[in-house]
């Protein structure tokens, strides 16, 4: 199972593209890149591949809480995707 736009907590998400850069079929990221948590596409990518990295089994209320410590936790500071991953896994033990 992956986390869907229809698990996701938060209903307040942009779900459209509004330049090439930010099309919502082109959801990869590098972990250089910014990840724009206003942005559903980007962030069901983002959630969707730390669960595949920290090799989470399907617990919806597990991507739920991942998805609020991003929006709610995590410094607006901190922008790029490693850079919120370390912020996560230095703050977080147990999500």
């Amino acid at each position: 199972m992956a986390y869907s736009r229809e698990s996701m907590y938060y209903d307040d998400y942009k779900w459209s593209a509004r330049a090439d850069h930010d099309n919502p079929k082109i959801i990869g990221g590098t972990d250089h890149a910014e990840l724009n948590r206003t942005e559903g596409y980007e962030m069901l990518y983002f959630i969707n591949s730390l669960a595949r990295s920290w090799n989470w089994n399907d617990n919806l209320a597990s991507y739920r809480n991942l998805e609020k410590i991003i929006r709610n936790d995590v410094p607006s500071s901190m922008r790029t995707h490693s850079g919120i991953k370390s912020w996560i896994e230095a703050h977080h033990k147990q999500i």
